[in-house]
């Protein structure tokens, strides 16, 4: 409580405090004191008269003489504080009375004693009167000495006595008030010489703290005080002269700062303008990159479209090996500009992501199986691992995950020179709508320094520039793969360890989508035992979760013995074993010895499944002789692994009507192009496959020859002089509106068909769009597609490399 008080409050407090409590105390105390003596008195007194009444009535008692003893009685009533006498005979019958009646209770006790009893407001008395008490009148007459006359009863008033003692307390209460009035004016003056001093400290300390550092204190009157405000002065002294000090300090840096901002804003306007600049000239660069996609990559689809034409035709073993090192030149320069013109879309601000429906292991699993052959030229073991908790149905764009993936498995393969490649798919959260996934790829190869890894999503940049020769590569695969990621909402990064290989993981939060449902099978692979042999331990254990993801029942073996005997001694019994699936490799076992325990399998009703490294597939292909035994690539694609086991639990018969039923007329097609080359080169892939082409240069071209002529399909070019492939288009689409004709097929040929170009095209009026470069088979299924009129297919040889070519853009 003390410390909510001023000094002023704590000075009276202290002072008027202990004064009361030592005022209240002996004023009590000593009012106490005398109210009792003026009890005691007043008792004595009673006892006085009752005494000196018993000699004065002792006659008259004797006598019975009321006359005399009402007259005493009357006489005693005059005294001070007599409220009643009484005067008794011996039956204790009254004889004589004054005053009015008794209150108090009658005495109780010796009649030889005088008796008291007191109540609330009066004492009462009761004394015995004897012969003996006659000696005031009358000589005493022995025989009559102890002869009882009657009594004397008297009853003294306490008011009397009350009212003094009530004087006495309020004299009492007097004094101590005007004791205390005293005590706390001097209190009051002894803290005014404390509180106002300390009110003059205050107000100059808060003078000095609002900034009025000339504000001095004068002497307070007391030593103590004095010293307290000659060290306020003497530091409002210092205060002020610091704060001159330093506002002449202020003064020079604001002129310092005054100068500087004027150099550091004409600097800024430099520097902004030659920012203005450096962006401009950027976005001319980019932009002018972004559109060679048509001007670089159309003469690439000729080169690349009539090798596979001449690869068609007769040639000698040299000719044909000359070919095919203009393909692969072709195709290693077509990656390059696609990774070149894929930055410069980054930079500029024109790729746009794709969101439709995949699935992840399909995606992975196939990116790897593109990527096997180099890996495979170099020993490598590729593995993918995809967690069984993982969603497989997503959306996003495929295409450009698929991009990243490439890229980084393929710098795995090209900076690993032997051991191990694994891919997983892991699931890191998951919600109802959304599911997190990590995505890694990690190797054995010559892993990173940690400076290495700071540089290393840097453009134009490798992690070990003396290597960068012996991979190839442009540097920008990496920043692409960062750029891209960073646009789907995700990030990348990398744990690597110098000579133990590297770890590059991405983390990307995808939409869900439906479940696609798997086609039906015709023979369930559901309750079938399979035997496994792999010697690697991570493809061993990807092997069997696909397996098992397939439905079969999975038995591991450590050697084909072993694996052998294992059927062999299941066989006849309810445990038979249904299947063996074989990773090998040619290092492991040599053709003609597989062959043997395949047979040896085949007799034991046990179909076999062969996988081995794509570089070795024409080697083994000579122990796989019959429909009992499949042939596959590693690492198998799940969806194709199941489609193989089934079909070789259940061979298909051999159908002859696989293909489209062919029309009875062909197809006429309008070609149209500015490049003699490429629009030759369309026009050979169409006839060759039976179709009736026209082929035209130019936008006005194409638009006289559809006002002229009837066809079936128009295969347009986008990026023509005069008229281009959206302005043709749209007139086509307008003529057509004038004449109520219906809608005659365009689909654009498009050099490098980006999401938001893909839009702009179909939004123009084309129906459909292929990307150069152009195979044989996508001509067959667009020309299927939109006309109903099928080709001649091309053939298988050059079906598989029209697959080689399209994914092989995609390579970074």
């Amino acid at each position: 409580m003390l410390t909510k008080l001023g000094i002023k409050g704590r000075v009276l407090l202290l002072t008027i405090l202990p004064a009361s409590l030592m005022a209240a105390t002996l004023g009590g105390y000593f009012t106490w004191m005398q109210l009792s003596e003026l009890q005691s008195q007043l008792l004595q007194r009673g006892e006085m008269i009752a005494q000196d009444l018993a000699p004065l009535a002792a006659n008259a008692l004797g006598r019975k003489d009321k006359v005399l003893l009402s007259r005493i009685a009357t006489q005693t009533l005059e005294q001070a504080d007599v409220r009643a006498v009484s005067f008794l005979d011996t039956d204790r019958t009254v004889l004589a009375h004054a005053g009015p009646t008794m209150i108090s209770p009658s005495p109780i006790g010796s009649a030889s004693q005088l008796l008291s009893s007191t109540g609330t407001d009066a004492t009462r008395y009761l004394l015995t009167v004897f012969g003996s008490q006659r000696h005031l009148t009358s000589p005493i007459i022995p025989a009559e000495a102890d002869t009882l006359l009657g009594w004397v009863e008297l009853e003294i008033s306490h008011n009397g006595t009350l009212l003094r003692g009530y004087r006495s307390l309020f004299a009492s209460l007097l004094l101590i008030l005007t004791g205390l009035a005293f005590t706390a004016t001097l209190a009051v003056r002894m803290s005014r010489t404390i509180n106002g001093p300390m009110s003059q400290i205050k107000q100059a300390v808060s003078q000095l703290k609002d900034g009025n550092l000339e504000t001095r204190l004068p002497p307070l009157g007391s030593r103590e005080l004095d010293e307290l405000a000659s060290g306020i002065n003497r530091m409002a002294a210092t205060l002020q002269n610091a704060q001159e000090e330093l506002q002449l300090s202020i003064d020079q840096a604001t002129e310092d700062v005054r100068q500087n901002l004027e150099t550091i804003e004409i600097q800024n306007i430099e520097l902004d303008l030659a920012r203005k600049e450096a962006l401009e000239a950027s976005r001319i660069k980019s932009e002018f990159l972004a559109n060679m996609s048509h001007e670089i990559r159309t003469p690439l689809n000729g080169i690349l479209g009539f090798t596979h034409l001449l690869q068609k035709s007769e040639l000698t073993p040299r000719q044909f090996d000359y070919l095919g090192t203009i393909e692969k030149s072709a195709d290693n320069l077509l990656s390059i500009i696609n990774e070149i013109l894929d930055f410069s879309k980054i930079e500029a601000g024109k790729l746009v992501l794709d969101n439709i429906p995949f699935n992840l292991r399909d995606l992975l699993q196939d990116t790897l199986t593109i990527l096997a052959p180099a890996a495979h030229a170099k020993q490598l073991e590729l593995v993918s691992l995809v967690y069984r908790d993982t969603p497989l149905a997503l959306s996003g764009d495929p295409l450009r995950l698929r991009q990243i993936l490439t890229n980084l498995v393929s710098n795995a393969i090209k900076f690993t020179r032997e051991g191990t490649i694994v891919a997983r798919a892991m699931l890191e959260d998951e919600t109802e709508e959304h599911a997190q996934l990590r995505i890694s790829v990690q190797d054995t190869g010559i892993g990173l320094s940690s400076q290495d890894v700071r540089a290393l999503f840097q453009a134009f940049s490798q992690a070990d520039n003396s290597l960068s020769r012996q991979p190839g590569g442009t540097g920008l695969g990496l920043v692409i793969s960062k750029r891209l990621i960073e646009q789907m909402g995700g990030e990348i990064g990398v744990d690597s360890t110098p000579g133990e290989g590297s770890e590059f993981w991405i983390s990307l939060k995808l939409p869900k989508a439906r479940e696609d449902k798997e086609e039906s099978l015709n023979i369930p692979l559901g309750g079938l035992r399979a035997a496994v042999l792999e010697h690697h331990d991570l493809a061993r254990q990807a092997l069997e979760h696909q397996l098992e993801d397939c439905g079969l029942q999975t038995i591991v073996f450590n050697n084909l013995e072993n694996l052998l005997n294992g059927v062999t001694a299941a066989h006849e019994t309810p445990a038979a074993i249904d299947l063996a699936v074989l990773g090998v490799t040619a290092l492991e076992i040599s053709p003609e010895r597989l062959r043997q325990h395949i047979w040896d399998l085949e007799n034991l009703n046990c179909k076999v499944m062969v996988l081995c490294p794509t570089t070795e597939h024409a080697l083994f292909q000579l122990a796989v002789h019959d429909v009992y035994t499949q042939l596959q690539a590693k690492p198998a694609c799940t969806r194709k692994l199941q489609k193989a086991l089934s079909e070789l639990i259940a061979p298909r018969a051999v159908r002859t009507d696989i293909g489209p039923p062919l029309s009875s007329r062909a197809p006429r097609v309008l070609c149209v192009d500015d490049n003699p080359a490429n629009l030759l080169l369309v026009q050979t892939l169409l006839e060759d496959m039976g179709a009736e082409v026209v082929a035209v240069e130019g936008g006005y071209a194409a638009v006289n020859a559809v006002q002229q002529e009837a066809f079936d399909l128009v295969l347009m070019d986008v990026q023509m002089p005069g008229m281009d492939g959206r302005q043709a288009t749209e007139a086509i689409r307008a003529w057509e509106a004038e004449r109520n004709q219906s809608s005659l097929p365009i689909v654009a040929l498009t050099a490098h068909a980006m999401a938001n170009e893909k839009r702009s095209l179909l939004q123009s009026g084309m129906d459909d769009y292929l990307t150069k470069p152009i195979s044989e088979r996508q001509l067959a299924q667009v020309v299927l597609k939109w006309t109903g009129l099928a080709l001649r297919n091309p053939a298988p040889e050059r079906q598989n490399e029209a697959l080689e070519v399209h994914v092989g853009p995609l390579v970074l």
